[in-house]
């Protein structure tokens, strides 16, 4: 939604790496070394943000979010990282069909919210 162009160029001068974590919903600027896609069903991505994306997270909410999950993974390059995440409030409910998921699908990874554990907002 912002240029990030002047604020990566900043920290790149002063030998910082960049990493973000976008939607992908709009037009990236900036350079970035690490890129972490985190698609939303109510706004996807843009086409060409899968084919930089080096980390791919999907929430899952329900059992039919696989079917989403499946559909990125098909779009990103084949180094890119996959990871599911449980949706924090239905984190009891669907943490067994992930890791049931990731037996058959051992592509993926499970990513968990680990500040959300220690109480940090």
């Amino acid at each position: 939604m912002w240029n990030l162009d002047y604020l990566c160029r900043g920290l790149k001068k002063n030998n910082i790496s960049t990493f973000i974590e976008t939607s992908g919903a709009y037009s990236m600027s900036g350079q970035w070394d690490w890129i972490c896609l985190s698609p939303k069903k109510n706004m996807p991505p843009l086409p060409d943000i899968c084919n930089i994306a080096d980390e791919l997270k999907v929430i899952i909410q329900e059992r039919s979010d696989f079917d989403w999950a499946e559909k990125y993974s098909s779009l990103v390059n084949q180094t890119c990282k996959l990871f599911l995440q449980p949706e924090w409030s239905r984190f009891e409910k669907i943490i067994p069909d992930i890791v049931e998921f990731i037996k058959v699908n051992p592509g993926w990874r499970i990513s968990l919210q680990i500040h959300k554990y220690m109480h940090i907002p």
